[in-house]
C-alpha cells in the first residue's frame, strides 16, 4: 500500500458499474458520499485517484469481468502512487475475502448492506496503509437516506424497498441483498416530490420485487395504493417501476395503473420460462396460464401497452418439450422485447447443483431459436405504430447513428426508443423537454420519426421544466450561478441531491 499526503478536495474519483437498475442506483449514492467527502469526479479518459466497482453476481461472467478489470489496474495503480481501489456490490458481498485474495492490491472491500460506509474504510486504508474489508449481514441504513450525486434532470430512480422474500433457484439475490425491506409511503412520496421540485418530470419506482411493496408492514393494497398516490404529485408526467412478480401481481395494481394518467403503459414482467415443469423447478410460484391471464387483463385496461420480460434459457432439466413451451408463451405474449439469457451456474444457487445441466451447444441452439422468435415479434409490434403519434421525453443519450443523421433521441410513453428529426428552422428542444412526432419507419427496437417534406407542423416542442433544469445544470458545469427549478440553486448539477439515474453523455 502507498500513502501520499493529498488534499481529500484534490482527490477525484470513477465508479464502474456493473448489473441491474439497482446496481445503477447504488452508484448514484457512492458518488454522493464520495461528492460529500470532498472528492470530484475524474474528467473522461482521466486517471482517477480512485476506482471503485459496484458489482453484479447474477450476470454471467461476473467475476471473470471484475477480476480482469482489477488485473488491467494492478499495473496503473503501482504507476500512480496514492491511487485507491475498492469493489462493493453483489459480488464483494458473496466473494468477501477471496477478493483480496486473488487482488491484494484492492483497498477496500465492501458489501451491498453498508454503501454508506466507503468513505470512512477508505480513509482508515489510506492511514494505516492496508486493505480494509467490512461486509454486513443486515442493512447498515436505507440506501435513499444517503446522498445522491444525479446528473440527469429529468428522470430519477426511488428505490421502494430492498431485498426479496423469494427463494427461486437460479438466483442468489437474496442471500447478497437480504429479506425485502420496505420504505415508508410518506418517505417514497417526499423523496418523488423533492426530484419534482428540482426539476424532474419521470421517476421509477425500483424494488426488487416491487408490486409486494407493503409486505413488511401488512398492507397488501400499498404498491396500488403508492401509484395512485404518485398520480396526485403536481408536475409528475410520468411514473415506470421495476420489476415485478407475476406470482404477486393483482387486479388492484393493474387498476392504479390504467385509472392514474401518469402512470405509462408500459409494463416489464419477467417470464423466465414457458413450460410449468420448468417454472416448478425454479420456484417460480405461477404458471403459464396465470402469467398470459395477467397480460390479458393489462391489455384489456390498456390496449396500447408495451410489455417487456426476462427469459431463461437452457435450465438444468428443460427438455425440448419445455422449450417448445416458452415458445409457445413468448408467441403468445407478443412482448415488444425480451431480455434472453443462456442460463450458467451460479455458486451458491440451488440451480447449480441440480442434475440435468444442459450442454452449452444446446442452449446456444436454443437461444438462437428465441431470439430469432422474438425479433420477429418484436418487428411486427414496432410496425403498428407507424404512422402514429407520439409524446417523446427528449434524453441527453443518442444512438450511434444520431451525430450523421443528425436525428436526436426521445422515450415514448410505452418507453420504447425513438430517433427523431427536427425540421429546418424549428426550435430544438433540450434534454428533458418533450416532443410530439410521427412515426415514419420501424425497427424490431427502436422507431424512426422524420418529418414529411412540407410539413413541419407534424412536429411540436413542448419546453418544460427539467428542460429548463438541463440548462441550469449546463451554466453550472461552466461557472455560471444560476437558479433552478423551484428555487433550486444551481439545478442538477449543484452536486449532491436526491436520487437520480446518472445517464452519460454521448
Amino acid at each position: 500500500m502507498t500513502s501520499v499526503p493529498q488534499r481529500l478536495d484534490d482527490r477525484t474519483y470513477q465508479v464502474r458499474t456493473f448489473g441491474c437498475q439497482m446496481n445503477v442506483h447504488d452508484s448514484e449514492r457512492i458518488s454522493g458520499l464520495l461528492e460529500d467527502a470532498g472528492y470530484a469526479q475524474a474528467p473522461e479518459r482521466a486517471e482517477p485517484d480512485l476506482v471503485v466497482f459496484n458489482t453484479c453476481a447474477v450476470r454471467e461472467n461476473a467475476d471473470n469481468k471484475l477480476y480482469g478489470n482489477l488485473g488491467n489496474l494492478r499495473a496503473v495503480k503501482e504507476s500512480h502512487p496514492g491511487m485507491q481501489i475498492a469493489v462493493g456490490g453483489c459480488l464483494a458481498q458473496k466473494d468477501q475475502k477471496t477478493i483480496l485474495e486473488k487482488a491484494p492490491w484492492v483497498d477496500v472491500v465492501f458489501g451491498t448492506h453498508n454503501i454508506g460506509s466507503l468513505p470512512v474504510l477508505l480513509e482508515r486504508s489510506r492511514h494505516n496503509q492496508q486493505a480494509e474489508l467490512e461486509i454486513l449481514e443486515s442493512l447498515e441504513t436505507f440506501p435513499s437516506t444517503l446522498p445522491t450525486k444525479r446528473e440527469s434532470a429529468s428522470s430519477g430512480w426511488v428505490s421502494i424497498s430492498v431485498g426479496c422474500n423469494n427463494t427461486c433457484t437460479f438466483c442468489i439475490v437474496p442471500a447478497l441483498r437480504g429479506k425485502e425491506k420496505d420504505r415508508r409511503p410518506g418517505d417514497i412520496l417526499a423523496e418523488v416530490q423533492a426530484l419534482v421540485d428540482a426539476g424532474a418530470v419521470e421517476v421509477t419506482l425500483l424494488g426488487q420485487n416491487v408490486n409486494t411493496y407493503g409486505v413488511e408492514f401488512g398492507d397488501q393494497g400499498a404498491f396500488a395504493k403508492l401509484l395512485r398516490a404518485c398520480g396526485e404529485i403536481e408536475g409528475l408526467e410520468r411514473v415506470r417501476f421495476t420489476s415485478p412478480h407475476p406470482a404477486s401481481f393483482t387486479d388492484d395494481v393493474i387498476d392504479a395503473m390504467a385509472e392514474t394518467p401518469n402512470v405509462m403503459p408500459q409494463l416489464h414482467m419477467p417470464l423466465q420460462s414457458g413450460s410449468d415443469r420448468v417454472l416448478k423447478d425454479m420456484r417460480r410460484s405461477y404458471r403459464s396460464k396465470r402469467f398470459l391471464r395477467i397480460l390479458d387483463t393489462v391489455r384489456e385496461r390498456m390496449p396500447h401497452a408495451a410489455i417487456t420480460t426476462d427469459i431463461i434459457v437452457g435450465f438444468p432439466g428443460e427438455t425440448e418439450e419445455d422449450f417448445q413451451e416458452t415458445l409457445r408463451v413468448v408467441e403468445a405474449s407478443r412482448f415488444s422485447s425480451a431480455y434472453t439469457f443462456q442460463y450458467s451456474i451460479r455458486p451458491g444457487t440451488p440451480a447449480g447443483e441440480m442434475e440435468g445441466q444442459i450442454p452449452k451447444a444446446i442452449v446456444q441452439e436454443r437461444f438462437e431459436r428465441l431470439t430469432a422468435l422474438q425479433d420477429r415479434i418484436s418487428a411486427e409490434e414496432s410496425a403498428k405504430l407507424v404512422g402514429t403519434r407520439q409524446e417523446l421525453l427528449v434524453t441527453d443519450q443518442s444512438g450511434s447513428k444520431d451525430a450523421a443523421t443528425g436525428r436526436l433521441a426521445g422515450r415514448a410513453p410505452d418507453h420504447r426508443l425513438v430517433h427523431f428529426s427536427v425540421p429546418a428552422g424549428a426550435e430544438v428542444p433540450r434534454p428533458g423537454d418533450f416532443v410530439t412526432v410521427t412515426v415514419s419507419e420501424s425497427h424490431p427496437y427502436f422507431l424512426i420519426a422524420d418529418p414529411a417534406p412540407g410539413e413541419p407542423e407534424g412536429y411540436v416542442l413542448r419546453r418544460s421544466r427539467a428542460g429548463e433544469a438541463w440548462d441550469l445544470a449546463q451554466a453550472a458545469s461552466c461557472g455560471v450561478p444560476a437558479t433552478g427549478a423551484a428555487g433550486v440553486t444551481g439545478g442538477v448539477s449543484a452536486g449532491v441531491s436526491l436520487g437520480m439515474p446518472s445517464l452519460r453523455t454521448a
